[in-house]
């Protein structure tokens, strides 16, 4: 059953055999393989629970409801927006639905830290999820103008580009997938993983936010968490305490590190390597109609330069141009932003994702703000700057090609550039925090895995190195970042990881 936070009336004891903490592709993937297993399991989810006729396709109603931090997560010296989801269902809800498998040459480098994944043991477990998701490629029609602006320009330079694979079964391409599909074609979390364990007997509580976990010695003992109001978000004053056999930690990049350190569960690098994705982005304006607010957000993406040697690579893809976030990412303020706001509609957006993690740079740190929530620091360096640059140029460079009028960047003084020539700009202007308009989607590492208890927080199979009956089992665990979109990838790894978190009952 589903109980929201308005519905618990006491405080609550429970004694499951799994307690799972999130319940995003991580979470809602332990508890689907867990529960047809024959193993009782308890889910805590910190967000509410939301179904479709609550998705008003409503930027004001979807970031306070389904974002962390009401959708104003950021970095400490708030340099870098970050977007993650916080409902039953995790990120599943709120992301853009492209699917991608980890890269071959991402598991392998893993190996190089201990990991014991390979692509033929994960295959099977890809193979379930793009079934149970309905995981299929993007027919090119399918694609809207502002996905096909970043297509066509790519092939008018040689570069590779393709359509991208989606989670969706019956989709209208509303154009909303971030605030919650209103007609329940994305197949997420909250539809497909949480109802198959709930209907093996699994208890999910949302609207319970985990404080900490109780340990001694070897093992952890109970999982405690308080309750929230589903609509004011206060304490209602009760409490749930957890006290199961084998606890499993699915918050996510930033929330899973931040548990493990209020709980005292300080062992290895708990918070460090954190992995972003870090982006940049770039607007093109065209002479027609782009429209970039309907459509399939997200159905484009190049790899052309994801393995640049020197340099860190990066992929493009593209964004959705809803109001409230493009005017966000975009620079200035009065009147300069509503002139450009007023040309929405022949926007369209680009992105630029850095691949971190593979170039010695040390990526970011989770530690605790004073009411313990997880602050993130992730500072820049010249290789982040290289990168931002050359996917600024790279992105400026599809868009001419593909008729663009101008390109604008998303500097504190923004460029505005018209050919060619004008790309040289990009290499002076100034980048440093706050200079510039950088973003994160994805949230990675933080917990990562590997052999050597000095330099990982969890064993091959997920388990903690110091407590024998706690596992890790989201993105949080992944020694760098991927490459691609992590959604797929943390389904994946939780799905193989549920073997060894069953074994841990017996």
């Amino acid at each position: 059953m589903i109980f929201k936070g308005n519905q618990v009336t006491q405080d609550l004891v429970l004694k499951p055999d799994v307690c799972i903490v999130g319940s995003g592709p991580g979470g809602s993937m332990a508890a689907s393989r867990l529960s047809a297993q024959g193993a009782k399991v308890v889910v805590l989810e910190e967000g509410g629970y939301h179904q479709k006729d609550e998705f008003d396709m409503q930027e004001a109603t979807a970031f306070p409801r389904l974002y962390q931090d009401r959708g104003n997560r950021a970095t400490a010296d708030l340099s870098i927006a970050v977007l993650q989801g916080r409902a039953v269902g995790g990120g599943t809800v709120v992301n853009w639905t492209t699917s991608y498998r980890t890269p071959d040459d991402v598991i392998n480098r893993w190996r190089d830290e201990g990991s014991i994944l390979t692509p033929a043991l994960l295959k099977p477990h890809f193979d379930e999820v793009e079934q149970r998701l309905g995981i299929q490629k993007v027919d090119y029609d399918d694609t809207n103008a502002n996905n096909r602006s970043l297509y066509d320009g790519c092939k008018k330079l040689g570069w590779q580009v393709d359509t991208t694979r989606r989670n969706v079964r019956g989709c209208l391409r509303t154009g909303y997938c971030g605030m919650g599909c209103p007609v329940d074609a994305k197949q997420s979390a909250a539809l497909t993983y949480l109802p198959d364990a709930i209907a093996k007997g699994a208890d999910l509580y949302a609207d319970c936010r985990v404080t900490r976990i109780d340990w001694n010695g070897k093992r952890a003992q109970a999982v405690i968490g308080v309750v929230l109001d589903p609509a004011s978000g206060q304490y209602t004053g009760r409490t749930i305490r957890v006290e199961p056999k084998v606890i499993v930690v699915s918050g996510g990049a930033l929330n899973s590190p931040a548990l493990l350190l209020r709980s005292g569960i300080r062992q290895g690098p708990v918070g460090e390597k954190t992995w972003l994705h870090p982006v940049v982005a770039v607007g093109a304006m065209y002479k027609s109609r782009i429209e970039g607010f309907y459509g399939a957000p997200q159905s484009v993406a190049s790899h052309h330069f994801a393995h640049r040697d020197p340099g860190a690579g990066f992929f493009m893809e593209v964004a959705p141009t809803h109001p409230m976030i493009t005017g966000i990412a975009m620079p200035g303020f009065g009147a300069p932003l509503r002139s450009r706001m007023a040309l929405l509609p022949h926007l369209a957006s680009c992105i630029s994702l850095m691949i971190d993690g593979f170039h010695g740079d040390q990526g970011g740190t989770v530690s605790l703000r004073p009411d313990g929530g997880p602050r993130l620091d992730y500072p820049f360096n010249e290789v982040h700057y290289e990168c931002f640059r050359e996917g600024m140029k790279a992105m400026a460079r599809a868009h001419l090609a593909n008729g663009a009028e101008s390109i604008t960047t998303f500097h504190a003084t923004p460029l505005v550039l018209t050919k060619e020539s004008d790309l040289a700009q990009i290499d002076h202007a100034p980048l440093g925090p706050n200079l510039f308009a950088a973003f994160t989607a994805h949230q990675m590492g933080g917990c990562r895995m590997g052999s050597d208890p000095k330099t990982s927080v969890v064993n091959p199979q997920l388990r903690h190195h110091s407590l024998e009956n706690l596992f890790v089992a989201d993105g949080s665990v992944f020694p760098t970042s991927l490459g691609v979109n992590p959604m797929e990838s943390i389904y994946g790894i939780s799905s193989w990881a549920a073997q060894h978190i069953h074994a841990a009952l017996s």
